[in-house]
């Protein structure tokens, strides 16, 4: 299926223009950057959608558009919000003023900035965590004191690469508080464990989202499946701005001419040419997709080794609602995350129906369980903390597992991650899993869409500044962690 714009004016081989391989966000954020720049973009995409693993699907028994997995953003992803921002889909992104934590007795924990100026401003949230005792609170602490001290690097790559867990042996914290803090925010984040973890990246999530800045915390949440985030706003900006996209086309192979990329060729036999293209899929498929002597060349071989982490859903359809709450994360269990669809979504068409999606990171335990066996399991925890879960009736249920839903950020990956100019001048990469200083986010797609876009506007002669700040760092958190940070 092809999409064009009526008054498109693109021609083949046309100067300063580019093809863009891959219709996920790394891929949608180097089109509209360098489309909002001027420059005409043909954007080609294998699935009948946008998005790429950002995507929804419609299940067949509820009829309902559910996403393959729920996504969130937060106030540090400035390069995120830019995007959304800039498409017009913002607005379908609702800010979190509070979190809700659940500890294994069910009592519900209400996390919330307090008055205090940054980073002080959530030291009173994580005393009221109930299911730390007095002794873990002050291990807490010390560990975030000393994690916010670690000098950033320079290159985007850690410094010292070392698994987290054992970071966090070395600074005292206890079994309990690796389990039932560290580990539940971060297996959420990161979608992996904290013995693969690289502490750089571990550092990351918690400076950038709880000691820098007064809204970096905060957790954004799309209103709407997925599927329509990416679809008409974006559909109709991408036409408005002349560029031209191809839906289910799939991609085979570059043609190079004098070390230059001079073509692209389908799977159907058709030729995209331009002077600059995009590579911007998955990881796992990029090195099948490029030139041999590309895919070999030290700068980009290593994506090869690059491992990947799961991630499962459990969507729930019960006949009457389980708990108000908007969304919880959930302590110590197999469930991570509860995400209350009929209250988040806007536009709610469930009627008698109320539609719960449970969120389960790093999910490799789940190997070899039916999804009823999993269903069940999420369900007896539910209940634990809301009894309402007990008396009501399961309407239907669905797992869904993204077995490669991110790479992980394991202990030295970011020497495997290549930057987004390839070894061939007028062929960028892009995707999270590049170089970008940020782990396998929405945010690092989109900082590497945007990179890449910089890198083509500066061969043109057109520089131009694409990527976003991030948040300021507070003054008092330069002052109390050394000031060793980015500005």
């Amino acid at each position: 299926m092809s999409w064009t714009h009526p008054f498109q004016n693109v021609q083949s081989g046309m100067a300063e223009s580019a093809v863009v391989i891959g219709g996920g966000l790394a891929g949608l954020a180097a089109t509209v950057a360098l489309a909002d720049h001027g420059v005409p973009v043909t954007l080609i995409e294998s699935r009948p959608r946008l998005g790429g693993r950002a995507s929804s699907f419609l299940d067949q028994e509820t009829q309902t558009l559910i996403d393959n997995c729920q996504h969130v953003s937060m106030g540090c992803c400035t390069n995120f919000r830019h995007f959304c921002e800039t498409i017009g889909v913002s607005d379908l992104l609702k800010t979190q003023d509070t979190l809700f934590f659940v500890g294994r007795d069910g009592r519900i924990n209400s996390f919330s900035a307090s008055r205090l100026p940054v980073p002080l401003h959530l030291l009173p949230a994580f005393r009221r965590l109930s299911y730390l005792s007095r002794e873990d609170q002050k291990q807490l602490q010390r560990g975030l004191r000393a994690l916010g001290q670690l000098p950033a690097p320079k290159d985007s790559q850690s410094p010292v690469p070392q698994p987290f867990e054992r970071w966090l042996i070395e600074h005292g914290q206890s079994p309990r508080v690796r389990e039932s803090f560290w580990h539940v925010v971060l297996v959420s984040a990161l979608s992996e464990t904290l013995d693969q973890i690289d502490t750089y990246h571990a550092r990351k999530v918690f400076f950038d989202g709880f000691l820098a800045h007064r809204e970096g915390w905060k957790v954004q949440i799309p209103t709407v499946p997925l599927g329509e985030l990416y679809g008409p706003p974006l559909l109709n900006w991408l036409a408005e701005h002349h560029v031209e996209f191809h839906l289910s086309t799939g991609f085979d192979k570059f043609h190079l001419r004098d070390d230059r990329v001079q073509s692209a060729t389908l799977r159907d036999g058709t030729q995209r040419n331009a002077e600059y293209f995009v590579l911007a899929v998955p990881h796992y498929r990029v090195l099948d997709l490029l030139p041999k002597d590309v895919a070999t060349h030290p700068q980009v071989a290593g994506v090869g080794d690059l491992q990947s982490a799961p991630i499962s859903s459990v969507h729930l359809w019960f006949d009457r609602p389980i708990t108000d709450l908007p969304h919880a994360v959930l302590v110590d269990r197999l469930s991570q995350w509860m995400f209350n669809r009929s209250i988040l979504q806007t536009q709610s068409d469930e009627g008698d129906r109320y539609y719960y999606q449970v969120v389960i990171s790093a999910s490799r335990d789940l190997k070899g369980l039916s999804q009823a066996d999993v269903v069940q399991a999420v369900i007896a925890e539910l209940a634990e903390i809301w009894p309402a879960a007990k008396t009501a009736e399961l309407l239907s249920s669905r797992v869904v597992t993204e077995h490669r839903a991110v790479f992980s950020v394991t202990v030295g990956s970011d020497a495997l991650r290549p930057p987004q100019q390839s070894p061939i001048a007028n062929l960028q990469l892009a995707g999270d899993w590049t170089q970008t200083g940020w782990p396998a986010t929405m945010e690092g797609a989109v900082r590497s869409g945007y990179l890449a876009a910089e890198n083509i506007l500066a061969q043109i002669g057109r520089p131009a500044s694409v990527l976003q700040p991030d948040l300021p760092v507070s003054l008092l958190t330069r002052l109390l962690l050394g000031g060793r940070h980015e500005t």
